[in-house]
C-alpha cells in the first residue's frame, strides 16, 4: 500500500513541456493554475515543491523554449555560408517554425513582451535579455561579415535591430492567424531591403 499523503510521481521533463506550451499559448496571468496542475498532471503543492512558484515554473517554462526554438535559430545563423543567407534562413526559418501544426503560434519569448503581465520586476528583464538576445547573434555575423571583407559597408547594429524588428511582427502576425505563405513572403519582402543596408550610399 502506498504511503498515505506521498506527493504523486511525475516526469518534470514531461511536466515542464505541457507547462511550456500552456503558457506559450496563454501567457503567464492567462494561464489559471488549474490549467497548470491539470496538464502537467500534479496537485499544486507538488508543482511549488518543484518549481517554486508559478513564475518560477513560467522562468523554467522560457529557457526550454529558448534551448529548442531559439537554440535552432542560433544554429542556423551560425551555419549559413554568407551573412545574407543567415539573415533568409533566420527569417525563413522563423516563418516555418511560427506556423508549425500542433504548436502555439508565433514566437514565445517575443509573445512574452505582452504575455509575461503579472511577472516581477526581475523576470521581466530576464525576459527582456532574451527578446534582444537574437539581435545580438545576428551583429555579432554582421561584425564578422564586415571584418571578413564579405560585407564592405552597413551598420551591424541597425541592420540586425530591422531584421529583428520584421521577425517580431512576423510572429504577432502568425497568432493573428497569418499562414506560412504569408509570413514567408514578409520575409521575402524584408529580404530585398538587404542591398540598400548593406551599401555604402549615404
Amino acid at each position: 500500500m502506498a504511503e498515505r499523503g506521498r506527493p504523486r510521481a511525475f516526469d518534470r521533463a514531461e511536466a515542464l513541456q505541457k507547462a511550456m506550451l500552456l503558457f506559450w499559448e496563454k501567457g503567464f496571468q492567462g494561464t489559471a493554475m488549474s490549467e497548470l496542475t491539470a496538464a502537467m498532471g500534479i496537485n499544486a503543492p507538488s508543482l511549488y515543491a518543484c518549481f517554486g512558484s508559478k513564475e518560477g515554473l513560467y522562468r523554467e517554462a522560457m529557457a526550454l523554449y529558448e534551448s529548442g526554438d531559439g537554440a535552432e535559430l542560433a544554429a542556423a545563423i551560425a551555419a549559413a555560408p554568407t551573412v545574407r543567407d543567415a539573415i533568409e534562413i533566420y527569417l525563413m526559418r522563423s516563418a516555418a517554425l511560427f506556423s508549425r501544426p500542433g504548436k502555439p503560434a508565433g514566437c514565445m519569448i517575443v509573445l512574452s513582451v505582452v504575455h509575461a503581465a503579472g511577472t516581477s520586476e526581475e523576470a521581466g528583464r530576464a525576459l527582456r535579455d532574451a527578446r534582444t538576445e537574437m539581435q545580438g547573434v545576428l551583429e555579432e555575423r554582421l561584425r564578422g561579415a564586415l571584418a571578413s571583407g564579405e560585407l564592405s559597408a552597413g551598420d551591424p547594429a541597425a541592420i540586425a535591430a530591422f531584421f529583428c524588428t520584421v521577425q517580431q511582427g512576423m510572429s504577432i502576425r502568425a497568432r493573428d492567424g497569418a499562414s506560412r505563405a504569408e509570413l514567408k513572403a514578409v520575409a521575402q519582402g524584408a529580404m530585398a531591403a538587404w542591398d540598400g543596408l548593406t551599401s555604402s550610399r549615404p
